[in-house]
């Protein structure tokens, strides 16, 4: 236990701890085989500004390994044959269990992402009638391309003026000050949560945050917000930030152990989560309720069938609600879980994309060819039309696109750590023995560095790993690939996300080449539930013609 030598406690606390440790955690059981412990809480809380990078050089040492908690030892792992393990060979005894619900219900309430059980199923079943259906997908399509017009409008008036456009976030704060305050528990709780509070009122929304909300939420709902216009949409852009905000500080809860009683006394933190949580609903049941008289005000006026067919079976909610699905808590939840998923996500994805496009011109440029090819226009044609041309057979042919897109998911995955809570005592392929109760811990960011999975370039941005001799497209294994998670949780909007992302890549990197505004600049994550990049992602854009 070499890595209680790194924590900068008194001797005599940490002789106490270790005693504790011992005591509490290490007490072996018989037949038992326990993984070794990497390291505690406070190495997590003290690396929280650059965890990703620290459970890596983890996950290289160990595959397998504990985390101390203050009350509980979370197990974590990159080894694939346990990800297969947990996530579909032994599926029912893993899931969110109670106590990540009550982690995450305040933000997302029963939704998808927060449920296990009957709940979770009939919500999978629900969901998956509805995004298998071809209607929602043209539907899908035509909003993508509305939006990632919108988006080229924006760029196109920034190159004419040779403007740096700050295309993912801008996050002014101070975050040093986490690696001064490990020293005193209940000191360090009280600063970060400061810290927290005051860090996540700081953000500027990016281009392609907004413009993937926007998509998401007129697929959902059927309403267009129009925050990348920013101009009548105030309201919008008021919940945008509140569900980023919670976002962050919902994470943050996993660390502190102190969080359910700042919720009862809000203060810190979990009075800004309340807050927050204020403006989502209140913007969320507006629009469900909008759309429940809607439907109703057309059942009731005497409109051709054509037009209500329209009205009614375009959009998500609608259809739900078609089928006698009309509690507004029901629909709040599930509105907000794919929004989170639709939203966040994809944007991130988009983001460090763009970044490996800056970082790897060669790789832009051929996707900008392949993108001519398979639409069959050339460098004079406009954005417009090549949006024009992006049909479904159209993406189809840009393979290499795809991969590119891949590629990126695997270096930088939307979500970066994905958690469960065993439900019975198991022993996974590895030999790992996990206890009731016990919190997993999955590395998909880690996973996709590690030699011994991708091999010695693992680190490397390379396509090409993607594609067959032919170059087609080859999906790998998806328990090694977690970006879209695997088994029977796997993501329901994984095909529309891919859609969205070729969209929006073909219509920019056709028209724009793209460069860092500092070609030196090596970008940093903000550790959030998704992989958001820190500072902003300043890039110069010049037309093709």
């Amino acid at each position: 236990m070499d890595f209680l030598t790194t924590l900068p406690i008194a001797p005599a606390a940490t002789s106490l701890a270790v005693l504790v440790l011992l005591v509490v955690f290490l007490w072996p059981e018989k037949n038992k085989r326990y993984t070794p412990i990497a390291g505690t809480v406070l190495h997590q809380l003290i690396n929280f500004h650059r965890v990703h990078h620290y459970m890596t050089e983890l996950a290289c040492k160990y595959k397998t390994f504990r985390m101390l908690g203050f009350l509980r030892t979370v197990v974590y792992t990159a080894d694939p044959a346990n990800v297969e393990y947990v996530y579909k060979t032994n599926f029912a005894n893993y899931g969110k269990g109670v106590y990540l619900h009550d982690i995450l219900s305040d933000s997302l309430g029963d939704g998808i992402f927060a449920v296990d059980g009957d709940k979770w199923l009939h919500q999978r079943k629900t969901s998956s009638s509805q995004f298998s259906t071809k209607v929602l997908r043209d539907f899908s399509s035509e909003i993508f391309k509305t939006n990632g017009l919108k988006l080229a409008g924006i760029i196109h008036q920034a190159a004419n003026c040779n403007k740096s456009i700050d295309i993912q976030v801008s996050l002014q704060c101070l975050r040093d000050h986490i690696l001064h305050i490990a020293v005193y528990i209940v000191y360090f709780v009280c600063l970060a949560d400061r810290f927290i509070t005051c860090c996540y009122f700081c953000w500027n929304k990016d281009l392609f945050m907004k413009s993937t909300l926007d998509s998401i939420v007129k697929i959902l709902l059927g309403f267009d917000l129009d925050t990348l216009s920013g101009t009548n949409n105030d309201e919008s852009i008021r919940f945008s930030n509140a569900a980023d905000d919670s976002n962050g500080a919902t994470l943050y809860r996993v660390f502190d152990i102190f969080w359910k009683i700042k919720r009862f006394l809000n203060i810190g933190s979990e009075a800004m989560i309340r807050e927050n949580i204020k403006v989502v609903d209140q913007f969320i049941y507006k629009l469900i309720n909008r759309k429940i008289e809607t439907l109703q005000n057309s059942e009731d006026d005497e409109l051709p069938v054509s037009y209500m067919r329209q009205v009614k079976k375009r959009d998500f909610i609608s259809r739900l609600i078609e089928t006698r699905e009309t509690d507004p808590k029901y629909l709040r939840d599930m509105v907000l879980s794919f929004i989170a998923a639709g939203k966040d996500t994809t944007g991130s994805a988009l983001s460090w994309f763009f970044y490996m496009m800056c970082k790897h011109p060669k790789i832009q440029e051929k996707i900008a060819q392949e993108v001519r090819e398979a639409t069959g226009l050339n460098n004079t044609s406009s954005a417009d039309e090549v949006a024009a041309k992006l049909t479904e057979e159209a993406l189809n042919k840009m393979q290499y696109l795809h991969a590119a897109l891949t590629e990126t998911l695997r270096l930088y995955p939307a979500v970066p750590m994905n958690s469960k809570v065993c439900f019975s005592d198991d022993t996974w392929p590895d030999g790992t023995s996990v206890n009731k109760g016990q919190g997993v811990m999955f590395l998909p960011y880690a996973m996709g560095r590690m030699a011994f999975i991708w091999g010695d370039d693992a680190k490397e941005f390379r396509p090409e790993r993607w594609l067959d001799e032919n170059g087609i497209f080859r999906e790998e294994n998806p328990f090694k690939f977690l970006a879209f998670n695997a088994g029977p949780r796997i993501c329901l909007g994984k095909d529309y996300g891919y859609i969205q992302m070729k969209i929006f890549a073909a219509i920019l990197l056709s028209s724009y080449i793209f460069t860092l505004d500092d070609k030196n600049d090596v970008l940093k994550y903000k550790t959030m539930i998704t992989l958001y990049i820190s500072n902003g992602l300043h890039v110069l854009a010049s037309p093709r013609v």
